[in-house]
Order: C-alpha cells, then sequence, then structure tokens
C-alpha cells in the first residue's frame, strides 16, 4: 500500500530537548493506526508536526496529500468554547478549507451539516450553542464536522478523552467506518485494550520509535516495558541534542 504520510529521521525538540528522537517511517493509505506510549512520549507532537503546527528541527515529515485533504481534531482541552456560536455553525466550519471564508453557505450545506448531526446522534441539537453541551456532546460536534471535510487522512489527538462509555463506542463505530472507506486514520490513545480490539495498527513511542506494526505485536509485553523504561529513564538535565537548528521545514506534495 502507497504511504500517506512519511517521516524521515523526524526530530522535533523543545528548547532543544528532543519531544521526538529520529523517527522513521509510514503510515499506509487507508491504514487505521493508534499512536501509543507513555506521557510525555512526543504522541500529540508528532500530529501536530504533521499538521505543520510544530517545526520540526531535523529531519522531514512528507505528506501525499493536499492540505484541504486533511482533518485534524486537537485535544478538548485546546478548544476555546466560549465563543458564541451554534452547533450548526461549528459544523459548517468544515466546509472551510474548500469553501473559504467569503462563499455563502448553500441550503444543501445546511442539510449535509444537519444529517452529519443525526449521524453522530445530535438530531436537533442545530441551533444550540456550543458552550452548553457537555464535553461527550461537544466531541459529537467535532465529529459531525470532519464528516462534512470529506477528508483522506484524519488525525484524531485523544478523541475519547473525559468522555462516556457511550459516546466513546458512538465515536468509535464512526472511525471505524471511516476506516471502511479506506481513510486514512491515526489516532492518540491510552486505552491499550481498546487499542487491541479496535486499530489493526499502532504505533509505540517513547520518544523514539519504541515498535511500528500490527498492534499484537506491537503491544507485547516487552514492548511497553521498554517504552516505560524509556520514558523513566529521560533526563531533562542532560546535555542539549545535537540536532540541526536548520528546520528542514514540513514538506508535502499533492498526489499526481
Amino acid at each position: 500500500m502507497s504511504a500517506v504520510i512519511s517521516l524521515e529521521n523526524l526530530t522535533v525538540a523543545y528548547r532543544r530537548h528532543p519531544a521526538l528522537h529520529h523517527v522513521s517511517g509510514e503510515f499506509a493509505r487507508g491504514s487505521l493506526t493508534a499512536v501509543v506510549g507513555p506521557n510525555g512520549a512526543g504522541k500529540s507532537t508528532l500530529l501536530k508536526t504533521i499538521m505543520g503546527q510544530v517545526r520540526c528541527n531535523s529531519g522531514r515529515v512528507v505528506t501525499h496529500l493536499a492540505a484541504e485533504r486533511i482533518a485534524y481534531l486537537p485535544q478538548q482541552a485546546e478548544i476555546d468554547r466560549s465563543f458564541p456560536i451554534s452547533v450548526l455553525d461549528c459544523v459548517l466550519l468544515g466546509y472551510w478549507a474548500r469553501a473559504g471564508l467569503f462563499r455563502r453557505i448553500s441550503r444543501d450545506m445546511v442539510q449535509r451539516a444537519e444529517e452529519a448531526l443525526a449521524a453522530v446522534g445530535l438530531g436537533g441539537f442545530a441551533q444550540r450553542a456550543i458552550s452548553s453541551l457537555s464535553v461527550g456532546q461537544f466531541q459529537r460536534v467535532l465529529f459531525a464536522r470532519i464528516l462534512l471535510q470529506d477528508a483522506e487522512l484524519i488525525l484524531l489527538d485523544e478523541p475519547f478523552n473525559a468522555i462516556d462509555t457511550r459516546t466513546a463506542g458512538d465515536l468509535l463505530r464512526i472511525i471505524q467506518s471511516w476506516h471502511a472507506e479506506q481513510r486514512t486514520v491515526i489516532a492518540v490513545l491510552h486505552d491499550y485494550d481498546q487499542v487491541r480490539k479496535a486499530f489493526p495498527q499502532s504505533l509505540l513511542l517513547a520518544r523514539n520509535v519504541v515498535a511500528w506494526g500490527e498492534t499484537e505485536g506491537v503491544l507485547c509485553h516487552e514492548n511497553l516495558h521498554r517504552a516505560r523504561s524509556m520514558a523513566e529513564a529521560v533526563d531533562e538535565h542532560a546535555p542539549l541534542c545535537a540536532v540541526d537548528v536548520h528546520d528542514a521545514g514540513h514538506e508535502g506534495s499533492a498526489p499526481r
């Protein structure tokens, strides 16, 4: 299978201490991959680097898709819900990459947004303010927005964090439907049992790649023990990482 994302000797450092260290590998087109590892392993940093929100210090990310074909769901803690916007308008932002700021929202677009809300279990919520929603309800709204984006690559940072079991199950079924449609999904997760049951591929990080491949082999006892040991051995007072301070950039190319 062809690669959607290629990581080539990627190093990302904060204050010259590595958050990701010499990471190489590929996410195959149509794959469903969980990114797992101890706290501070670089999982969220990896997604932000793929999105170009964090600059790499050496190596590079090669994206084999146009930017508008990528959807990104950050952690809820990074989203300001105090902005006075309705559920429907929040979902309609899924058209942003294709429609831009000034294109008129058509009745057909509104209908598709309402259908997306129904698909995530929020029929009838269109005019509610996003500030009035629970954490789980707002996560459903964000998934409805991704449905409108019709992306080929979907990046999810802790999509099940702090939500109830029923909502997590509903959203997991949506993720599995994306996988069935041959979309590429990469999700940062913490629940290893959930990963084993629902995610065929896994990337185990501890700043370095511990293991990457089929989940059954990646999440073996030896690898998990190694990841914990690597995370616990990190010394924040160690000598600075000798990375190339001349950023290699975030490179991308649309498919031809």
